[in-house]
């Protein structure tokens, strides 16, 4: 709308010829200031040369033309030191409410219709246990998938397993020389076989090359060492399917690194790189050198012939170009791996595939410990099964029900993770992370099951009311916080930030909450109060509903 009323403006030659700068419509920060804030006016003036107030209330004024019909804000005004402040108007709220009423309706649709999106998280590495550290990129990237689903994009979600590479090489190695029988190994097994290849080559460097043979081998289809890799593969899929129960996590395709080896697409790569002069020898081994040494050099095959990470990512890459034809690609991946995928999405350009610019890291944090980053090789993981049945366990103090305590534990856990913006590093804490009050997954689970409550006492169908008579500040209060849920959602999805969804939710309860403890709903001083007081309920259960499936996080009827 502002863009429009400044294009006006231009075509009326209040405004010289300029490029059109990017508008950000905030948030106000205090009610004084009403619902959202824009500086455009300010960015523009700087441009021409006028007076920033000038410029805004020239914007104002076309913008009140241009909502005369449909009222949507009450009054917009201009701050001096030029910034535009709206006030969504009382009709417009209550329209929303009106909509938000309606059983039928399903949140937003706008904007993602016919595109296609491919998400890449979780990607745990095979013959590990799921460790904390796997918690970040699968439930992250869930509710990434989650949010662009509910704004109607087509969503491909894609468990990448690392299921490839030199660390099969030291399994098979360590498994040959321990005489090991493979049925007879778990999961945990295989994690402290590794552990134990790494304690041992301390002392044995030869060992890692005895590891680097076994690669190869399996590289070329060795039979024998196929057939520990395969075993693998099986143990660990079997335990990953059983902690993405738990989570209630449910990704559309599992396909390994080793799926593109398989296929035979490394060969097509590395002779496309080639033949495109991207590629080029350096003593012995293949690599891509970036123009203007914008990036390090990155490696396509080793000098002993074997594969890298680089070589089967953009394998993987090609692969999905050719079989969905995304509009966007969006890897859910640990802030560590950035260097390697920057120079991923740049191998992409140069190749002439697509523009880096349809890639998109999110480059999660790590849970650390308090000395650093956690290390399967030196046996600090920490299991994600033992930290959602200590959330269970603890969560058994507010309910019995031994079904509530597991949806109340494990939401607590991805409310605190999904909480916080993705690039902050979070020290591990069990304290924090399986905090069951405040600004939690359980609190808004609560607040939901009160208004679940409320509207079973109630017994009736919602009915909109017209108008709501005089409304009072905590209506309106949770009137405004429902009107924002959309631009949640949205900006969620452009930020690739679920903490933007829990924001919403925390304050939207809170709300609420506020009218709940000072006003009476199924008994209200009037009928017409009484029906607005439940459609604001209703509306509020149908809001918290949306939020919490977003974030993968159990709706409960009662606590």
């Amino acid at each position: 709308m502002v863009e429009r009323a400044i294009k006006n403006l231009q075509k009326e030659r209040f405004f010289s010829d300029f490029e059109m700068p990017r508008i950000d419509v905030d948030g106000a920060t205090e009610e004084i200031f009403g619902d959202y804030s824009v500086n455009t006016a300010m960015r523009i003036a700087k441009e021409i040369k006028k007076s920033p107030m000038e410029v805004a209330l020239k914007i104002i004024g076309e913008l009140k033309s241009m909502d005369r019909k449909d009222r949507l804000f009450e009054k917009i005004e201009a701050v001096e030191p030029g910034f535009i402040n709206f006030f969504v108007s009382q009709k417009a709220l209550l329209d929303f409410l009106n909509k938000s009423c309606d059983k039928k309706k399903r949140g937003s649709k706008k904007g993602g219709e016919k595109k296609v999106v491919v998400i890449d998280y979780s990607s745990p590495n095979i013959a590990k246990s799921f460790g904390v550290g796997h918690l970040r990129s699968t439930i992250i990237g869930q509710a990434v998938y989650n949010i662009y689903k509910f704004l109607g994009w087509k969503c491909i979600g894609v468990n990448h397993l690392g299921d490839w590479g030199t660390q099969f090489g030291k399994l098979i190695r360590q498994i040959k020389e321990e005489k090991l029988v493979l049925e007879n190994l778990t999961i945990d097994d295989l994690e402290k076989i590794y552990i134990r290849f790494h304690k041992e080559a301390q002392s044995n460097p030869i060992m890692e090359e005895e590891a680097r043979i076994w690669f190869k081998k399996l590289e070329k289809g060795d039979k024998e060492a196929k057939k520990i890799w395969e075993f693998c593969v099986e143990t660990s899929l079997k335990e990953f399917g059983r902690i993405y129960s738990l989570l209630g996590v449910k990704i559309d395709h599992c396909m390994g690194e080793s799926f593109y080896v398989r296929e035979g697409k490394m060969d097509e790569i590395i002779k496309e790189a080639v033949k495109k002069k991207i590629a080029s020898e350096s003593q012995g081994a293949l690599i891509i050198e970036y123009p203007g040494n914008e990036l390090p050099p990155s490696m396509l095959l080793k000098s002993n012939g074997t594969t890298t990470y680089l070589t089967r990512d953009l394998a993987t890459i090609k692969y999905r170009l050719k079989k969905w034809k995304p509009d966007l690609f969006i890897y859910e991946v640990g802030a560590d791996q950035s260097l390697h995928l920057k120079q991923l999405f740049r191998a992409v350009e140069l190749l002439g595939w697509r523009k880096k610019e349809d890639f998109f890291h999110v480059s999660h944090g790590l849970i650390r410990n308090i000395h650093g980053k956690f290390s399967t090789r030196k046996g600090e993981t920490i299991h994600l099964e033992n930290i959602l049945n200590e959330a269970v366990e603890r969560a058994e103090k507010i309910s019995e029900d031994k079904e509530i305590a597991k949806a109340v534990g494990i939401g607590a856990v991805k409310y605190n993770d999904l909480s916080q913006q993705y690039k902050k590093d979070i020290i591990f804490d069990w304290d924090k992370m399986l905090n069951l009050k405040g600004d939690s997954g359980p609190y808004l689970q609560y607040v939901c099951a009160r208004t679940e409550s409320v509207l079973k006492k109630a017994g009736q169908e919602v009915i909109f009311p017209t108008d709501g008579g005089i409304i009072n500040k905590e209506e309106e209060a949770v009137l405004r916080a429902i009107f924002k849920f959309p631009e949640a959602v949205e900006k969620a999805a452009t930020r690739f930030s679920p903490n933007i969804v829990c924001e919403f939710s925390f304050d939207l309860a809170q709300k609420y909450n506020s009218l709940y403890n000072f006003h009476k709903i199924i008994k209200a001083e009037t009928e017409e109060k009484k029906k607005f007081r439940l459609a604001l309920t209703f509306a509020v259960n149908k809001t918290l509903k949306e939020a919490l499936s977003l974030l993968g996080i159990s709706v409960l009827e009662r606590m």
